[in-house]
Parts: structure tokens; sequence; C-alpha cells
């Protein structure tokens, strides 16, 4: 009689090790939530993808002083993966929406000046913002995280 046998101590062994890595997803979350932010970035240099709607006035479009840019952080933790911004101005922004009127006073000065005029305050009727949405991902990004993902649950088989 001839038998075969088979040890699957190695396998059974990256067996649990990939279940160990579904279940401590955080490494995993890690990496895309930086592909994200990475994403993120690439919308701001290549001002949208797909292109924003200009804005009339120099520089790059959502860049003037570079605060919105500079604040993408990227977030994580076993179950969820993300990149976004705590500035109150992002949302609309990103989602674009109207602002409600107000009035703008001065800070530092007791005047506001504009066009050769001066004034004590301003009664601004609000505007309307369109979505420039730089909080998206293109299909090359999913494609990156879906690699991501496949990498990740097959390091216990290297």
């Amino acid at each position: 009689m001839v038998r075969i046998v088979i040890d699957i101590t190695r396998a059974e062994s990256a067996l649990n090790d990939v279940l160990d890595s579904l279940e401590h997803r955080e490494p995993l979350m890690r990496e895309i939530s930086g592909i994200m932010a990475d994403a993120v970035e690439e919308n701001f240099a290549q001002e949208g993808r797909p292109k924003w709607l200009p804005i009339k006035r120099d520089g790059k479009i959502l860049q003037d002083k570079g605060h919105l840019a500079s604040s993408i952080t990227p977030f994580s933790d076993n179950d969820t993966a993300g990149a976004g911004s705590n500035l109150k101005y992002a949302a609309i922004q990103n989602n674009g929406g109207t602002t409600r009127p107000h009035v703008i006073r001065p800070r530092n000065k007791k005047a506001l000046a504009f066009g050769g005029r001066f004034a004590k305050k301003v009664n601004h009727p609000g505007s309307k913002i369109p979505a420039r949405t730089f909080l998206s991902l293109m299909d090359d990004d999913y494609d990156e995280i879906e690699n991501t993902g496949i990498d990740y649950l097959s390091r216990p088989f290297d």
C-alpha cells in the first residue's frame, strides 16, 4: 500500500493569520485612509478630477492660502478608513450650497475699504457656492484600495 501524507500545518497557520488579519483590520484601514488622503491631495493638485468650476481670481482654485488643502487628514480604526477636514467651510466648498445673508465688519481697522469706498459695515446678501468636490475617489483610487486589500490578505502566504 502506498500512502501520501500531507502536512497542513503551514497552510493552517497561514489561514489562522488571515483570520487574525480579518479580525484586526487597523493596519489595512490605516493604509486605505492614506490612499484616500493621497487621492484628495491629487484632487487639489489637478484642481478637480473632473475639473472644478473656476473662481474669478488669480491663483489655484480652493487654494488661496492653502488652509483647506493642508487641513486634509486621514483617519482610521478597526472598521473605518477615511480622509477629511475639520474646517467649518470645507463642507460647503465640497458639496456646494448657499451662504445666508450676513453683516461684514472690520476686524482690525475702523472701516472696510473696497473699490475706493469705506464703510463701517457691509450687508452681504449671501453667496451661491458651486460644488468643487475634493473629497472624492477616482476609479484608479478604488483599484489601489482593492489591490491593497488583496495584498493585505495575502501577506500570511508570503
